[in-house]
């Protein structure tokens, strides 16, 4: 049973946790059985408001943290003001912290070889005592049965408590609830986190994240990969918004 899960309010459908960056250290830490995390941004919105069965995957998670700086505001004009945006890599960040101090193991599941190697390099400096047992980067396909189980038997005979998912949305949350009744551990989707910490991409000056406006940084950075991503489903989620707010009024 989830512990200690705290208030949520409906974006468009998908359920996004009023919380802050302290509250979602302290669910993963309740919730090591199987329970899995997601980084909600404007992205995940729009893939959820547009297909039902990933909604579905998305509200089965345990909590879905707001990763967007848009999704806390939409929250306020809901009426929720308590909430504050978690970033998906300061929650990683902070999850590392608090496992070093505590000893509790960790893993890692997506990306190249290379890039799970500078990540945990990264970490590690950052954090000496982090106690990284399972670290897999699967082929970029589709897995057979056979290397699914034993991937899920490798994650499980590590012992990892806490286990970072770096796939990308939405195949991560995806992977997460088809996993969920699988593994021994707590499960956060993390993105474009793994690119971040291993510096294989630049993130945002804090000032550009306060502003919201950190998917214009990331859209000139990566122009041709997410134009549609931004230019297409930033619109439409400002739409269907109002909507939902002006029925709310």
């Amino acid at each position: 049973m989830n512990k200690g899960i705290p208030d949520a309010c409906e974006i468009l459908g998908m359920r996004v946790g009023v919380l802050s960056l302290g509250d979602a250290v302290i669910y993963m830490q309740e919730n090591m059985d199987g329970a899995y995390v997601c980084a909600a941004n404007v992205h995940m919105c729009m893939e959820a408001f547009d297909d039902p069965s990933f909604l579905e995957v998305v509200n089965n998670a345990g909590q879905v943290v707001p990763d967007g700086r848009p999704l806390v505001w939409a929250q306020r004009l809901l009426g929720h003001r308590g909430g504050q945006q978690v970033r998906g890599m300061d929650l990683m960040l902070a999850l590392c912290e608090k496992s070093a101090k505590d000893g509790a193991p960790i893993g890692f599941y997506g990306g190249s070889s290379q890039l799970l190697d500078n990540l945990i390099i990264n970490l590690q400096r950052r954090y000496p005592a982090l106690n990284v047992v399972c670290r897999i980067s699967p082929p970029f396909r589709d897995l057979t049965p056979d290397e699914d189980n034993e991937y899920i038997e490798q994650i499980n005979r590590s012992g990892a408590r806490i286990l970072f998912v770096g796939l990308g949305c939405p195949k991560q949350e995806r992977w997460m609830a088809a996993h969920k009744g699988s593994l021994h551990c707590v499960m956060l989707g993390a993105g474009a986190a793994f690119d971040f910490i291993a510096g294989n991409k630049r993130h945002a000056p804090r000032w550009i994240q306060w502003l919201g406006i950190e998917w214009l940084f990331r859209l000139c950075s990566e122009p041709r990969r997410l134009w549609r991503r931004y230019l297409i489903l930033n619109p439409r989620f400002m739409w269907h918004f109002l909507m939902q707010w002006l029925r709310h009024r």
